[in-house]
């Protein structure tokens, strides 16, 4: 499929060759010598970068998404010497450590739920640069490797060089191609086969106003391990002031009859441009919960891809998203079934204020060889003014005969009788609105089976709603 970015002029920015060179320098003293074939990915990259200009409406994945006040020339790497600003302080962060990391079954065959009261590792970065790792000794004996990326592909090619930036497509557009060309403060995780780490490991990305990040996230799971990640973003300036850009990555890969939870929450402040692209391969009898929370940030433009490539491969995807003031986020899911025998279920839910606009375009696809298949996808959204806009668009394209693969999407506004019945008990108009809002919700938090989780959640989007207008 052709598309828009191949016929307007490319786009300029402070990411140019000049920047690549210096950022190759950097990494090669950093760690002492830099691998041929990380160097060779960020060069190619980098010259179809060149040669790429901003995504166009003409492309279906971005025809609802409006660049027109995204400056590329804006934005460029920030050196070390210009991040001095406190590292702000995450959702998840605050939440972990005080709360019960009881990880629920999600699966039918999952077993009994492990509690881990801590962090199993963290890793903190600002504006692109690693403030701290850390890691339990004890996983660290056992072979788990965790933490910034550059001594670790170096250190570990065996394991890394096959999976980094080979899941996603770094040549799809712009966006993709400057992630692959400048990627900082990258983290990775490998867990060695049969290895099961209870505690949550831990990854928060975060700018000052107006920085950048272009961190990337990788992590592989060896057959029959299993971990839960969490990933989120933070900081950046509001809306009115130059805010913040960030463009990242996640690949995740998942061995056979692995377990892994993956949570990625974007909660950026309201003037950050965030551009992002994610996909899990899930091989053979594993099984993958990935929860997506979609907060902040001033536009969104999200890939979130999952690839069932392995013969009774499972995939669960949630998804919680609020909007407020002109927030506008666009989400582009894909459910690829590879493989005969494979489930997926999505559930994404969404509520607006203001005038925000939430964008939902979802697909389900089997290939001609994935008989079996069991899909499913579904997308609700809750209007809580009449100015805010919601667009869901639900597909399937399938080449297999024998599947069952079904979809839907609802989209309404608060019933006023509800408000009205909940006035009428003795609550505020904001406190009905915010009972409206966790009813609403309620079902896709029951699907999260992290304890911490869905609680930041829940108390993040109840203390942004207001009165129903």
């Amino acid at each position: 499929m052709s598309t828009a970015t191949a016929r307007v002029p490319t786009a300029s920015s402070l990411f140019d060759r000049e920047s690549l060179e210096q950022l190759l320098f950097a990494s090669k003293s950093a760690t002492g010598s830099l691998p041929t074939w990380v160097e060779e990915r960020r060069r190619t990259a980098f010259e179809r970068l060149q040669s790429l200009g901003m995504p166009g409406r003409q492309d279906e994945n971005w025809m609802r998404t409006d660049l027109r006040l995204f400056k590329s020339q804006a934005w460029g790497p920030r050196p070390a010497t210009a991040v001095n600003a406190l590292l702000p302080e995450g959702l998840l962060a605050t939440a972990i450590p005080a709360g019960d990391t009881t990880a629920e079954p999600f699966f039918e065959e999952t077993p009994q739920a492990v509690v881990a009261p801590t962090l199993a590792g963290r890793m903190l970065s600002l504006d692109g640069h690693v403030r701290q790792v850390s890691l339990d000794p004890t996983l660290a004996q056992q072979g788990v490797l965790f933490g910034s990326a550059e001594q670790l592909l170096a250190d570990h090619p065996e394991i890394f060089e096959p999976h980094w930036f080979s899941v996603i497509d770094s040549s799809v557009d712009w966006f993709a191609a400057l992630h692959a060309a400048f990627h900082t403060a990258s983290a990775v995780l490998y867990v060695p086969a049969g290895l099961r780490i209870a505690a949550p490991l831990h990854v928060l990305s975060a700018i000052s106003p107006g920085g950048v990040d272009t961190s990337h996230v990788l992590v592989v799971l060896g057959a029959d391990a299993e971990a839960t990640v969490f990933t989120e973003t933070a900081g950046g300036g509001p809306v009115g002031s130059l805010g913040g850009f960030h463009c990242g990555g996640t690949e995740i890969v998942v061995g056979p009859r692995a377990l892994l939870r993956m949570v990625n929450l974007q909660n950026w402040n309201t003037g950050v441009w965030h551009f992002a692209r994610q996909k899990a391969v899930v091989h053979e009898d594993a099984r993958l919960q990935w929860t997506l929370g979609a907060l902040g940030s001033r536009l969104s433009q999200v890939a979130q891809d999952v690839a069932l490539v392995g013969r009774g491969a499972h995939a669960q995807v949630n998804g919680v998203m609020f909007t407020e003031g002109r927030q506008q986020l666009v989400y582009n899911t894909l459910q690829h079934h590879e493989a005969p025998e494979c489930r997926s279920d999505l559930l994404y839910k969404g509520a607006l204020q203001d005038r925000s606009r939430l964008v939902w375009r979802g697909m389900i696809k089997v290939d001609k060889c994935a008989q079996k298949t069991d899909g499913y996808q579904r997308n609700d959204t809750l209007m809580l003014s009449r100015e805010a806009r919601a667009d869901s668009i639900p597909g399937l394209e399938i080449e297999a005969d024998d599947v069952r693969c079904t979809h839907g999407a609802t989209s309404g506004r608060v019933d006023d009788e509800q408000i009205f019945y909940a006035q009428s008990r003795g609550l505020s108009a904001d406190e009905a609105a915010r009972l409206v809002v966790a009813g609403f919700f309620q079902q896709v938090f029951d699907r999260i089976t992290i304890v911490p989780v869905r609680e930041a959640l829940a108390r993040a989007i109840s203390s942004r709603i207001r009165r129903v207008s």
